[in-house]
């Protein structure tokens, strides 16, 4: 770590570079380097809403009115983990969003209970993350390197099919495959590429907007892109909490809660991508404390302003490794841009517009990097006995069991959620065996 005499005799080029995780780059860098981190999350950030929505039978406008929603808690959920507030936030580069692991549960609450009493069960899962990440520091022994790249792998690896389900169109998407899906993902993944390794500057570094915005044009001259949404959104759109309300059901409660908890793990896997792709270190304790806290006060927030559970976005934990702009001060500009989709729909709208096939180009990168970020972890632990056991037992539990269904299919709703997230068994699994393995090795006896 530099000292602050070496900070001081840092140049001002130095200070203002994107490779520096406290430098505030020129706007004319920053604002587009921020820009294409939405445009990595956007689609996921609101598509939560809308499936929750859908499930509840709500109407168009009260689906619009929590895409919204959504919007707005995720940019200042951003601004909160990026920027800080006292002891609350990582101050790294982690883009936050609402979380897909809590549909499964939150549906069947949805359906049976309402809406309030989603919030209310969101709100207290809110409150045990933050309680989680305040005690963090005191239970950091449970997630050394080797578990913590164990995390970062799977996240990747689990990460992957969904990034070729975007390819193809988009899950559930009545044409999901079609050839023009193909193109465009495969037009967006060659310009990333192309520019990541041969671009200079800006253009390296900006590769994945580019590839965007190449695959958005393509898919508009095509007729691709539907603009109706775009012309129908409204011009201003102002945040208004308390406007579904809250209530307090036991049964909703604890599974929200217990989900809330492991999904802790989630989140520590995220930083660590993020301090490992992008600055090659580990992260401090106050870093992955503040982080975690962040989730649970952003999902507070979130229940308030009629929104769903918040966690960092492991895509963009992807784009930091892909470009190597680490600054904390780009991804706040692209919580700026979140907040004000959420307040102008019509911008939300836009960017709404983008096809899947197009985000798949560029997220199928992402994924794959926020993998060999957690290999580059694991590089540096000893490949003993132990830490290889651990590592293989954790990864054939997280890949292999959420893919055989039939083995879990008696097993609570609840229950099945967590299994087929892949993640939360694989991490609990991590961290049971670095706690009873053998940390040494037993000599062999000689034989008599």
């Amino acid at each position: 770590m530099a000292t602050s005499t070496e900070q001081a005799q840092e140049s001002p080029r130095t200070l203002r570079s994107t490779r520096d995780v406290n430098a505030m780059p020129p706007l004319g860098r920053a604002v587009p380097l921020g820009i294409q981190h939405v445009l990595a999350m956007f689609v996921g950030n609101v598509t939560v809403p809308i499936i929750i929505a859908g499930a509840a039978d709500l109407s168009e406008a009260q689906t619009a009115f929590m895409i919204q929603a959504a919007m707005f808690v995720a940019g200042v959920a951003t601004l909160l983990q990026s920027l800080g507030l006292g002891p609350i936030g990582a101050r790294l580069p982690i883009v936050m969003g609402t979380s897909f692991g809590f549909v499964p549960v939150l549906i069947p609450i949805a359906t049976s209970m309402g809406l309030p009493a989603v919030l209310g069960a969101a709100l207290c899962g809110g409150i045990a993350m933050a309680l989680v990440g305040l005690f963090l520091p005191w239970f950091r022994f449970l997630f050394p390197p080797v578990v913590t790249g164990t995390f970062v792998i799977m996240l990747g690896v689990l990460l992957m099919p969904v990034g070729f389900a975007y390819a193809g169109g988009g899950f559930g998407a009545p044409d999901f495959g079609a050839p023009h899906h193909l193109a465009l993902a495969a037009l967006v993944l060659a310009v990333t590429l192309g520019l990541h390794q041969y671009g200079r500057g800006i253009w390296s570094e900006a590769a994945p907007l580019a590839g965007l915005l190449v695959g958005y044009g393509v898919a508009i001259a095509f007729g691709f892109v539907e603009f109706g949404k775009i012309g129908s959104a409204d011009w201003v759109s102002l945040p208004s909490p308390f406007a579904i309300g809250l209530e307090f059901h036991l049964a909703a409660i604890v599974p929200v809660v217990l989900l809330a908890l492991v999904t802790c793990a989630e989140s520590i896997g995220d930083i660590v991508g993020t301090t490992a792709g992008g600055l090659n270190r580990e992260p401090t304790h106050k870093e992955l404390s503040g982080g975690v806290m962040a989730d649970g006060i952003a999902s507070v927030f979130a229940a308030l302003f009629n929104a769903f559970p918040q966690i960092s976005f492991s895509q963009n934990v992807g784009m930091v490794a892909l470009t190597g702009v680490v600054s904390r001060y780009v991804v706040a500009i692209g919580g700026v841009f979140l907040v004000l989709a959420g307040l102008l729909p019509k911008l939300g709208a836009i960017i709404s517009s983008i096809p899947n096939a197009v985000l798949g180009g560029a997220v199928l990168i992402m994924f794959g990097m926020i993998a060999s970020a957690g290999i580059k972890m694991l590089s540096q632990v000893d490949f003993n006995k132990r830490n290889m056991v651990l590592i293989g037992v954790s990864l054939s539990v997280a890949i292999g069991l959420p893919a055989q269904e039939g083995l879990y299919a008696d097993l609570s709703e609840n229950m099945q959620a967590i299994i087929e997230s892949g993640l939360i068994p694989g991490a609990i699994t991590a961290i049971v065996l670095n706690l009873i393995l053998p940390r040494h090795e037993h000599p062999m006896r000689d034989s008599i």
